[in-house]
């Protein structure tokens, strides 16, 4: 438990000199007894990142995990990593970037508390059970230590939980909150009751999509543990390219990542794919956690109407009905996300600057930002689809 006990902090260049079992022991205790609540934390998944190269030399993301130890044992963990650039985190930070450097400064290399790749909400604070305050405050000042000590710019701890932000509000990090849209299981049935629930011009436009992308000319299958095989992975690589060519330049991810992944992961993947004239045109990726599933990647080598929009949302939206999940986070952005369901809610990230000066003006920006925030989230959830609960409609 927390308490005087010293604790040492050690940052590690290799996920495969710390051992499984210590990490997940703080990244996920609650896996003993079913799924990660989270499983991007775990190691399988920073292992399938560093073993097949899509992090390490040469990608702008370096390795320093970050191991806390008291009494010889692990007691909280945390994915560090040292960047040398601003992709691949969805918190964007360009323009401190751009303003720390006209001012003479160096902003990269920075070290960031995150998943690479992957804008959804978690735990950053890896700690084991009843280590929580001395693990947190132990994990910042490790971070902090290394940051001083290589004379750094700044610390980034991004798609934290609410109750980490606060916390480290109180260590004086500065806390960001921008949005995300995500759906919510209001305990539905089925599709069909989600449906109900929405107003009857927004329930018939999604049924218009549903029809008219189930009329690609193919069917629509989900595939997660067993059910996929290696070769299904050749085509979501042909899809994954393609998304990742128009949208970053590159992949971020290689190959060998989702082979690594068909070996390590595939009970914790739902994978849905449109397969036409029996190859697959398009698919869509979602990693299944203990409470949610989280939409990752899509792509398609055919273009369809509203085909996206069918394997990204709703065959999202019926999966977690179906697996009793509360909720699906789709990802960074996308504000047409909002007519099919999936509302805005806050995001929270926390950040340290070297500079005093520069976290001062960065700390104003960020109490703005708040409100403007804030007054978005009110401003979307009062445009989104679904009725009032004191109207009654009829179809």
């Amino acid at each position: 438990m927390d308490g005087e006990t010293q604790i040492e902090i050690t940052a590690f260049t290799h996920l495969g000199d710390i051992a499984p079992e210590d990490w997940d022991s703080c990244a996920c205790p609650e896996d003993a007894d079913g799924r990660p609540d989270d499983p991007f934390t775990t190691y399988r998944f920073l292992s399938a990142l560093e073993e097949s190269g899509s992090v390490g030399p040469g990608t702008g993301w370096q390795p320093r995990y970050l191991v806390a130890r008291a009494n010889d044992q692990v007691i909280a963990v945390a994915p560090l990593y040292a960047k040398g650039h601003s992709q691949g985190e969805y918190i964007f930070d360009h323009n401190w970037a751009h303003a720390y450097e006209e001012a003479g400064g160096r902003y990269y290399p920075k070290l960031q508390v995150a998943v690479p790749f992957t804008p959804a909400t978690g735990r950053r604070f890896l700690t084991k059970p009843g280590w929580e305050g001395a693990g947190r405050a132990a994990l910042v000042q490790g971070a902090l230590q290394l940051a001083e000590n290589n004379g750094l710019s700044s610390v980034h701890f991004t798609f934290c939980t609410e109750d980490e932000a606060e916390a480290g509000a109180q260590m004086g990090l500065l806390h960001r909150v921008t949005q995300q849209y995500h759906w919510q299981n209001a305990g539905y049935a089925d599709f069909d009751a989600f449906l109900a629930s929405l107003a009857s011009r927004k329930r018939k436009a999604i049924r218009k999509e549903r029809r008219q992308a189930q009329d690609f000319g193919g069917q629509i299958v989900t595939l997660t543990g067993d059910q996929i095989e290696p070769e299904h992975w050749d085509d979501f690589w042909v899809f994954y390219q393609d998304t990742g060519a128009r949208k970053w330049g590159s992949p971020y991810l290689t190959r060998q990542f989702f082979d690594i992944a068909q070996e390590t992961m595939r009970e914790d993947i739902l994978l849905v794919l449109a397969i036409r004239e029996g190859r697959a045109v398009a698919g869509a990726l979602n990693f299944i956690g203990r409470d949610a599933l989280f939409g990752r990647y899509w792509g398609c080598t055919e273009h369809h109407p509203c085909l996206h929009f069918e394997l990204c949302y709703y065959q999202a939206i019926e999966a977690a009905i179906n697996m009793g999940l509360t909720r699906v986070e789709a990802g960074a952005q996308g504000d047409h996300k909002l007519a099919r369901g999936y509302l805005p809610v806050s995001i929270h990230s926390l950040h340290w600057m070297a500079d005093q000066g520069f976290a001062g003006a960065v700390a104003r920006y960020l109490e703005a930002e708040r409100d403007a925030v804030e007054q978005d989230i009110e401003v979307l959830t009062s445009y989104g689809p679904f009725r009032q609960a004191q109207v009654e409609e009829q179809e």
